[in-house]
């Protein structure tokens, strides 16, 4: 990206907030991705499957800037991630949120301080409002007050989540990154979190992109499921329309013991 200073991206009205078009991933000789394209509507809850080594996590990467395509194009509310000014970077970190597979929270700082610190960093407001803030987002996330001065680690896997998920809210984002949210969390916990993302998603009108292995979630909360195979999008649909397809992957998936278990309880 260039380090340059330039104008601010401002108001984008498209409807899609992510728009990936021919991309290749590679590591070395490895290929992981091959012209492979996507689109993200606003509004729109996105579950990302795969099997093992189809790059879920390398394609996440690749729309945040943490690794650059070796080809293709990925726009971002409007604009080429690729050609972006330093001040167009700042502006597309503000407007998403993170949340990362093991909640990447700072092990130093408390809850209170992890939540706050990327109004710390990317805004000029007092300490009072940004302890406010911090305080609003961590019980938007269900969390209690008495969690506010605790270490990462004396909190539990589920208050982990929650916490990374607050950080990722401080900045009151438009677009919402979640690296499979329930990873390591108990069917209870994660039918809890399932709907937290949920009901985030429509109280607060969140486009979230979900990387996932959980059925449950796919059912649960996804409007739509992109299935990454043949080092591409293979498909993009609702998990009923899923549950239909001919594509061998996506049969053993939705239609396995495990896939009929999800579609059961979902009903």
């Amino acid at each position: 990206m260039s380090a340059e200073k330039g104008e601010a991206i401002g108001s984008y009205d498209g409807d899609n907030l992510i728009e990936v078009r021919g991309l290749l991933s590679q590591f070395g000789e490895q290929v992981i991705h091959r012209d492979l394209d996507l689109d993200v509507k606003r509004g729109e809850v996105l579950g990302v499957v795969g099997g093992s080594g189809t790059g879920k996590t390398v394609l996440l990467n690749s729309i945040i800037g943490l690794k650059q395509p070796e080809g293709g194009t990925i726009r971002i509310f409007g604009h080429d991630t690729g050609d972006l000014t330093s001040q167009q970077s700042a502006d597309i970190e503000q407007r998403t949120g993170t949340l990362f597979q093991q909640g990447a929270l700072f092990s130093s700082l408390t809850v209170l301080e992890n939540v706050a610190s990327p109004l710390v960093e990317h805004t000029r407001l007092s300490k009072d409002t940004i302890r406010e803030l911090a305080e609003m987002k961590i019980a938007m996330v269900g969390l209690k007050p008495e969690s506010h001065h605790q270490k990462p680690a004396e909190l539990s896997g589920g208050m982990k989540k929650r916490v990374g998920l607050a950080r990722a809210l401080a900045l009151d984002p438009e677009l919402l990154f979640l690296d499979e949210p329930t990873a390591g969390l108990d069917p209870i916990g994660a039918a809890a979190f399932d709907a937290l993302i949920r009901n985030l998603s429509d109280d607060l009108g969140l486009t979230v992109f979900m990387i996932t292995h959980d059925l449950d979630s796919l059912y649960a909360i996804c409007d739509k499921v992109a299935v990454l195979a043949d080092k591409r999008v293979v498909e993009k649909a609702t998990v009923q329309e899923l549950e239909k397809s001919d594509h061998p992957w996506i049969k053993e998936y939705f239609l396995g013991p495990r896939g009929r278990a999800a579609t059961k309880s979902a009903a």
